[in-house]
């Protein structure tokens, strides 16, 4: 269906379409020839949301427009933020441009897609379960597939904003009630390892570190499941989590952590797994750390073992 606002007789809910044409340029991420009123509109809009609802998350689908008045409205945004909170800003503002975020102006937003490596400042992927708007035709994503992707793109310096897209009552149909049931399932077994954790001194080890690493927007097709042999790190404080991204046969091996690995400085004191109660079996050497698996998974897809005594930095 065509954009409302491309029909003039909607022009006292969107704005004036002096020009069909600029709209059609504007839809296109294009700003060549942009009068001032429509750039003023714009700032004038976004302003009036930020001073009527303050929210901390603005997530624009694309790159920080209209040079200086979009320079002045994120000023504003994060200036009314810190007015109303002490002086602390908490406010974050997406831009799908990578030069927009170079000198910390908003969050890098990669669509579908991953960064390489550990990324210097914090960013955000954005991606859906299916297609944005509800089809009832398409194929979801699995929940694996979802939890593999969250661990991916935490151990990176990333956050997932996850799309559940809704039909027209409003309820999630019965499958994604399912995806997210077990979603939800194994963020209550391991949300301790993806919740305030920040990225270790690498992101990850086995076979999908390669092919994972190249990075870009829309490039989530092109990734396969992760196995067992593929490892995820996080960090928080003195502690390590270390994903193993399947249940392997009786132990689980993590080369990174082998004591002859520049990573693995310091000693390691206690190794846990979350959800399991009891005490692991577990030692250290040349090739990793490994250790030995109870009888029962405690999730259904990647398992976190929290390590501690390594030096953290």
């Amino acid at each position: 269906m065509p954009y409302d606002g491309a029909d003039p007789k909607w022009a006292d809910l969107y704005h004036t379409i002096a020009n069909p044409k600029l709209l059609t340029a504007q839809l296109d991420w294009n700003e060549d020839g942009i009068p001032e009123s429509w750039k003023q509109h714009w700032f004038l809009r976004i302003k009036d949301l930020i001073d009527q609802y303050d929210p901390d998350f603005l997530y624009a689908d694309g790159h920080l427009p209209f040079q200086q008045y979009g320079l002045d409205l994120l000023a504003h945004f994060y200036n009314q933020n810190a007015k109303r909170r002490g002086g602390k800003v908490e406010a974050v503002y997406t831009s799908k441009r990578k030069e927009d975020c170079e000198t910390g102006t908003c969050v890098l937003d990669r669509e579908r897609g991953v960064v390489e490596g550990i990324w210097p400042n914090p960013y955000q992927t954005d991606t859906c379960i299916g297609n944005w708007h509800y089809d009832r035709n398409v194929q979801y994503k699995s929940p694996k597939m979802v939890i593999d992707m969250l661990v991916d793109v935490v151990s990176r310096n990333g956050n997932l904003l996850l799309n559940f897209p809704l039909p027209s009552s409003g309820m999630l149909d019965p499958h994604e009630l399912e995806i997210l049931s077990d979603i939800t399932g194994w963020m209550s077994v391991n949300s301790e390892a993806i919740y305030g954790t920040r990225p270790w001194k690498m992101f990850g080890e086995g076979p999908s570190t390669a092919a994972s690493a190249a990075a870009g927007e829309f490039n989530e097709t092109k990734r396969k499941d992760l196995t067992p042999e593929d490892v995820r790190f996080t960090a928080k404080g003195r502690t390590l989590y270390a994903f193993v991204m399947g249940w392997p046969e009786k132990q689980a091996v993590i080369a990174p952590l082998a004591t002859t690995s520049k990573h693995a400085t310091g000693k390691i004191e206690n190794v846990e797994l979350l959800g399991y109660p009891g005490k692991l079996k577990w030692k250290q050497d040349e090739t990793g750390l490994k250790v030995q698996l109870p009888a029962e998974k405690p999730s259904d897809h990647a398992v976190a073992f929290k390590i501690s005594g390594l030096d953290p930095g």
